[in-house]
């Protein structure tokens, strides 16, 4: 089967972003993304760290930076969805280690994206038979609204 064609898709479509989603910006310094992302939902945030995000962009740029992906596991709500930003064909970090830094807390590897000219993107999420592990009276309470 060929593979399928997202070029056409918008970066916050890429990132399975949906309208009133909680996402949270870490080390992402990017305004245009920053304002579509404002525009499709009300709840981002970029100056402080907040549990149950549906969404969290990690930009990481070195092997030390993917430690924080450990605290980034605990914010996720259950379904949601960690976006380590990393730089592209490089050699001091590469996909590899990435992927075993995510694997690292449990969670798995389910999309890659091309972020940018420059980055890539690597989506991990916790595993379905761990997620009712991970939910909290917080994402209960949300779903109920």
């Amino acid at each position: 089967m060929p593979d399928k064609d997202y070029s056409f898709r918008s970066l916050i479509d890429k990132l399975n972003v949906k309208v009133d989603a909680c996402v949270l910006l870490l080390g992402v310094n990017d305004p245009a993304l920053l304002a579509d992302l404002r525009a499709r939902t009300g709840n981002c945030i970029t100056d402080r760290k907040k549990a149950n995000r549906d969404v969290i962009l990690l930009s990481v740029e070195s092997v030390a930076d993917l430690r924080k992906i450990e605290s980034c596991h605990t914010l996720l709500a259950p379904a949601g969805g960690l976006w380590v930003i990393y730089p592209k064909g490089q050699k001091h970090i590469t996909e590899k280690q990435v992927m075993a830094a995510g694997l690292a807390t449990g969670m798995v590897d389910n999309k890659v994206i091309s972020f940018s000219a420059t980055h890539t993107g690597l989506r991990f999420v916790i595993r379905k038979a761990d997620r009712a592990a991970s939910s909290s009276p917080v994402a209960a309470t949300r779903k109920a609204q």
